[in-house]
């Protein structure tokens, strides 16, 4: 046998040799060309054009070489490919025979059944006591068992028959008595049933989500529809507009041509009449001129002098070409109006878009939402119905909005407008009643995808809260029951550095770049596009994807300053980019004497517990943050539960001048 498995893993050996080096598989119909190289008779055919070569060694052949069989290394790929084929046979009987239980006592024939207080697996003839003896009428037969050592207490050695619901784990008889005493217990069978039974009801849990999230979709490949009529509509508006200034132009160019011809059939006009007069006269001279030289040829003096006071009165005319030219005042103000006209559009054309209205019409206020609708509504354009995240229509032209305000204060909440006397601000404009329907199964449909609770309404919500503000968060209610150890929680800690690249101008790096604070005189940092232009925030220099990572954060004061997370794709200087007022950020927000949770612009307000160390949780694989307020233990009072779409980076905003905080050195 060995003998065999040798010679099976010598011809395995050869592989690389039995291999044609263009299709990279086994010969087929090897054949050897002149150069001593072997190839599939298909493969070099197909490489054999107009030139012959040998696709190996490049050596040029002036005609097509005879190519016959290589009959021996055929031979040797035959037999290669044959004991292969046994090799993988043997493979996949011996792992089925792995798969069969056999019989304790006669070694030979499959099992039926394993005794669990024998500790045995039987076959049907062996197994005949157990069902006919008295004596064995106790004792517990299941179906085979493969390895009855997973059975065993590996620390009293008798079979585990219980099983521990509070630790969750199986236990034997003894461990009941002893290690887990006072614990509840089942037996493994009535355990597995309750897990099928809570498994049933999270798959239908997941059905229900699987589903809502289909609806959103659908929703959304209907706005995407309407989008693209709406574009549509809006490129047929925007085009007809062009066209009719085309059309516009088009007359003018040719009213102003027609002025040209016009005075260029006056001028000819008036050259041909010049021009026939001129005739005449070189006629009446060429008359003149004959009688004269028929009165020089008279012999009579008589008749001479008689014929010399009959000839026409000799006229002192000097001809002239008149000076006709096309600057007339018509032709003169068309053409200068097509060049200003060109310049002016030069210069508009040379404005963003944007600018150009302002330039046309500076009487227009920047938000022009009346005049476009006019517009719209004119060139039959209608604009998209508000979508679930929107309250209003969007008009591309001129339609400029300020950004918010990202100094603390009521102005990081979204303003509504300026209030009146006597009227209470609300947080959002009104909307109708179907787009607040929108607004709240979109928001209920995006909820804790990954969490399996059976209810939709996140934890720590507010009871009157807008449907836009659901959080897709839950608050943990601090409590000393659930505190956790904190060397529990040191197991996973990780070493964070901050980020300068990402620094706004106004944090100041300090003690090996693990202490921000803020300064109101900006630093001398170099400008590159990670960095945070606007919100005075800084991230690590390290991102998590996977496992489980825990780091802590001393705080200077518990005063303007957030804790969080953010992805990569955060965006650095636009006026959504403090954490947790965009869809890439979360964190926990100290507000003067106010702790919330914020994401995605929703506000969580928490109970504040005034911490001066702050632990961070975060495990990639279930998609929670969890935060800890670290004293002689870690007290946790928030967590968000969300997927990762990308990796995540520690992230700190930080507003008061002389705030700090500091990534703490993890000790027990």
């Amino acid at each position: 046998m060995a003998a065999v498995d040798e010679g099976q893993f010598s011809i395995m050996s050869l592989e690389d040799e039995l291999t044609c080096s263009i299709c990279l598989s086994t010969f087929e119909c090897p054949v050897t060309i002149p150069c001593g190289h072997n190839f599939c008779q298909d493969c070099l055919l197909a490489t054999w054009k107009e030139t012959y070569s040998c696709p190996q060694c490049r050596t040029h052949f002036p005609t097509k070489p005879e190519l016959k069989k290589n009959t021996v290394l055929s031979t040797v790929v035959e037999t290669f490919n044959l004991r292969s084929s046994k090799g993988e046979e043997k493979e996949e009987k011996k792992a089925k025979e792995k798969d069969v239980i056999r019989c304790d006592t006669c070694m030979e024939a499959e099992a039926s059944q394993t005794c669990l207080t024998c500790m045995a697996s039987f076959c049907e003839e062996h197994l005949r006591p157990h069902r006919e003896n008295p004596r064995f009428r106790l004792h517990q037969l299941s179906e085979p068992v493969g390895d009855l050592s997973d059975r065993i207490c590996s620390d009293h050695s008798k079979l585990m028959e219980f099983f521990c619901s509070q630790h969750g784990r199986p236990i034997c008889s003894l461990c009941l008595q002893q290690v887990h005493k006072g614990c509840s217990f089942t037996t493994p069978e009535e355990q597995r049933n309750l897990k099928e039974s809570d498994l049933r009801d999270k798959l239908s849990l997941l059905d229900g989500k699987i589903l809502k999230n289909e609806t959103v979709i659908n929703q959304m490949k209907d706005m995407q529809n309407k989008l693209k009529d709406s574009a549509t509509n809006r490129k047929k508006a925007v085009a007809a507009e062009y066209q009719q200034m085309r059309d516009m132009l088009i007359r003018e160019e040719r009213d102003a041509l027609t002025a040209v011809d016009r005075e260029m059939e006056s001028g000819q006009t008036k050259h041909r009449t010049l021009m026939k007069k001129f005739a005449e006269n070189i006629d009446n001279m060429s008359k003149a001129k004959e009688d004269i030289h028929s009165l020089l040829g008279q012999s009579q003096t008589l008749a001479f002098l008689q014929g010399s006071f009959n000839l026409p009165q000799a006229v002192n005319f000097d001809p002239y070409a008149p000076r006709i030219s096309l600057d007339s005042k018509k032709v003169i103000t068309t053409h200068a109006f097509a060049a200003a006209l060109k310049e002016y559009l030069t210069e508009i054309f040379k404005q963003p878009v944007e600018a150009r209205l302002q330039m046309i019409k500076p009487e227009i206020n920047t938000d022009i939402v009346t005049s476009g609708e006019k517009a719209a509504s004119a060139s039959g354009f209608k604009p998209l119905s508000p979508g679930p995240h929107e309250s209003e229509p969007q008009w591309p032209p001129g339609h400029l909005k300020l950004p918010r305000s990202h100094s603390p204060g009521p102005g990081a909440q979204p303003k509504a407008g300026p209030k009146k006397k006597n009227q209470k601000q609300t947080k959002k404009p009104p909307q109708s009643t179907e787009d607040t329907v929108g607004n709240r199964n979109l928001a209920r449909s995006m909820e804790n995808l990954l969490e399996f609770g059976g209810k939709d309404k996140p934890r720590g919500c507010p009871p009157a809260a807008e449907p836009s503000q659901i959080p897709e968060t839950s608050d943990i209610t601090p409590n000393i029951t659930s505190a956790e150890k904190r060397s529990e929680l040191l197991k996973y800690g990780t070493v964070l550095t901050l980020d300068p690249k990402t620094a706004h101008k106004r944090i100041i790096l300090s003690e090996g770049f693990t202490k921000a604070s803020v300064s109101d005189e900006h630093a001398n940092y170099p400008d590159c596009p990670e960095r945070f232009a606007v919100c005075s925030q800084v991230l690590t220099s390290k991102g998590f994807s996977r496992g489980r990572h825990y780091w802590e954060v001393r705080l200077s004061s518990n005063n303007f300053i957030g804790i969080g997370l953010a992805y990569s794709s955060i965006d650095r200087k636009g006026p959504t980019s403090r954490l947790g007022r965009n869809a890439q950020s979360w964190c926990v927000e100290w507000f003067n004497v106010k702790l919330s949770a914020w994401h995605n612009s929703s506000e969580t307000v928490l109970v504040n517990p005034n911490p001066k160390r702050i632990g961070v949780l975060l495990d990639c694989e279930e998609g929670t943050a969890t935060f800890y307020n670290v004293a002689d233990r870690a007290y946790p009072f928030h967590s968000f539960v969300f997927p990762f779409a990308e990796a995540v980076y520690p992230a700190f905003w930080i507003f008061s001048s002389g705030s700090s905080v500091t990534l703490c050195k993890l000790q027990a």
